[in-house]
């Protein structure tokens, strides 16, 4: 069996782009396999060129499970050139705020101790998809050893901020979105996304496309593994 590694991405922003064109800069509505190699590569401290080197973390399977969607903003940047002092043109960039997602990698053990002691001591320090979006707290879940990628995604923790899972805590049905990477038998239903990344060099960055499945998990319980009983329940009882 294999070793998975589990990464808690939450911050006040987060930007998750497959692709970017001209002015307009987009996200996705969960983490790709891009970004979270890119985090990774970078904790790691492997340059943006050194593709040798990236080809093991890319080749590992990667999965998110969406535990908080967060609402999606859009900003409007302008700058000027460094040299002419110019006006450059103005750009949009879209973002997440206040999304929590678990991100999770399946790989050969060894790779995965490396990178999860990495975390703790990151090379270049880690960003949710721009440098411009710190994460809100530590990025390590755990490290699990002889087991799969899905069974990581069904039975972390719920990691919802608690004013989410207050508000959320009666929803039907009590499910979880997971987007994963298919198995050789899911192919044929699996949509693709063009974030399987080849190679981060600024002059040629290079990006193939990968097969994605969605799925639903049983909501899990809370970090703390208490029963998901809020105190607050009997407020907006009375209330009500």
């Amino acid at each position: 069996m294999t070793s998975v590694l589990a990464l808690r991405l939450a911050g006040p922003l987060q930007s998750w782009g497959a692709s970017s064109r001209f002015t307009r800069r987009t996200t996705e509505s969960a983490p790709t396999k891009s970004g979270v190699i890119g985090l990774l590569a970078a904790a790691a401290g492997i340059e943006r060129g050194d593709d040798t080197r990236l080809a093991p973390l890319a080749a590992m399977r990667f999965g998110v499970r969406i535990d908080q969607p967060g609402t999606r903003i859009r900003d409007f940047h302008t700058a000027h050139h460094a040299v002419t002092g110019k006006a450059m043109p103005l750009t949009e960039r879209f973002y997440l705020a206040d999304a929590v997602f678990v991100a999770a990698v399946e790989g050969e053990h060894t790779l995965l101790d490396g990178l999860h002691a990495a975390l703790q001591a990151p090379v270049y320090l880690p960003f949710l998809g721009r440098r411009s979006c710190p994460p809100a707290q530590p990025l390590q879940l755990g490290l699990s050893q002889n087991t799969r990628l899905e069974d990581v995604l069904q039975e972390v923790p719920w990691q919802a901020s608690a004013w989410y899972r207050r508000q959320h805590r009666r929803r039907s049905p009590q499910t979880l979105t997971v987007l994963r990477e298919a198995t050789a038998d899911e192919h044929g239903t699996a949509d693709t996304l063009r974030d399987q990344p080849l190679s981060f060099a600024a002059a040629h960055r290079r990006h193939a496309l990968r097969t994605v499945v969605t799925a639903t998990v049983p909501l899990p319980g809370a970090p703390d593994g208490a029963p998901r009983h809020d105190p607050f329940d009997a407020l907006e009882d009375e209330s009500s």
